[in-house]
């Protein structure tokens, strides 16, 4: 089925992911670990699994546009994404995050958000994937539960004692951030080392075009932009009491798709009533007078 393992599509926090084929056609990814089985839109579908010789392979389906941290990179001669598409996968993958908070029975913590997680179809829909750091706990009368550090260097919580469904929380933040300034999470060589230090840096310069991924040439609606960068450095927030929950994120990047989307149909009609004033002119000028 993945042809003896040859083919290593990349390594996610509890295994190697490996193409394969089923049935002979069918396109997916198989994980040679035990992962959860979570079904929903924006999470990464489980198609089977194979128990050979003691060794269990769970299989996922194969998401064609590799990751977001592909996209953003700029490598590999990826079209760049404009910044509706990334607020679009923004919503995608909260979207998932939120059902794993408030939608599996007991409660889930993905523990390992990065860009490099959220994987794209062939529409660019955005599934969470690399369930291996995930956690499930009842939540009762206590928000958070005590556990060993998780999860990626510049993701991680800085609360990294106290997992609960605000850690996943930080680590979208930093995302977000990701995909706003298509800057390294952490950078030894920036003035400030880590995202949210070199924003809050930037900021107080009173920049914001600074702060942008420049690959977008500005075209970007500027008030969607400041409201998904204070939902960013909101998220980010040190204190997890002060961060905003998922369905709170998914509100509020659906204001922001919804201005990009304004701007952008004003500007459509600009040009059309420009087309037809240019059109209404030159039919002025090319019809004959009157002898």
């Amino acid at each position: 089925m993945t042809n003896n393992f040859q083919r290593a599509l990349g390594e996610g926090g509890f295994g190697i992911v490996y193409h394969g084929y089923l049935n002979g056609s069918e396109e997916v990814a198989v994980k040679v670990e035990l992962l959860l089985r979570v079904h929903h839109t924006n999470l990464v579908s489980l198609v089977g699994y194979c128990d050979e010789r003691g060794h269990l392979a769970l299989i996922y389906e194969y998401m064609s546009n590799v990751d977001l941290k592909h996209h953003l990179s700029g490598k590999h001669d990826v079209s760049i994404l404009k910044w509706s598409t990334r607020l679009r996968i923004a919503i995608d993958a909260a979207l998932g995050l939120e059902y794993l908070h408030i939608g599996c029975r007991p409660s889930m913590v993905h523990r390992d958000v990065k860009s490099t997680n959220i994987l794209l179809d062939d529409q660019f829909t955005a599934k969470i994937a690399d369930f291996g750091l995930s956690r499930s706990f009842q939540l009762g009368d206590e928000s958070h539960i005590s556990t060993v550090v998780a999860g990626t260097p510049g993701y991680l919580d800085p609360e990294t004692g106290r997992l609960s469904e605000m850690s996943d929380v930080y680590s979208f933040g930093i995302v977000l951030l990701e995909m706003m300034t298509n800057q390294r999470v952490i950078d030894q060589n920036r003035e400030k080392r880590h995202i949210t230090e070199w924003v809050a840096l930037v900021l107080n310069r009173g920049d914001i075009t600074k702060i942008m991924d420049p690959n977008l040439y500005g075209d970007y609606n500027s008030n969607s932009v400041w409201k998904a960068l204070e939902l960013s450095m909101a998220c980010a927030n040190p204190s997890s009491e002060k961060r905003p929950s998922m369905s709170q994120v998914i509100s509020v990047l659906k204001e922001c798709l919804t201005s990009e989307n304004l701007m952008r149909n004003k500007n459509h009609d600009m040009e059309s009533d420009s087309s037809l004033e240019l059109t209404k002119s030159f039919d002025t000028e090319v019809v004959p007078r009157a002898r």
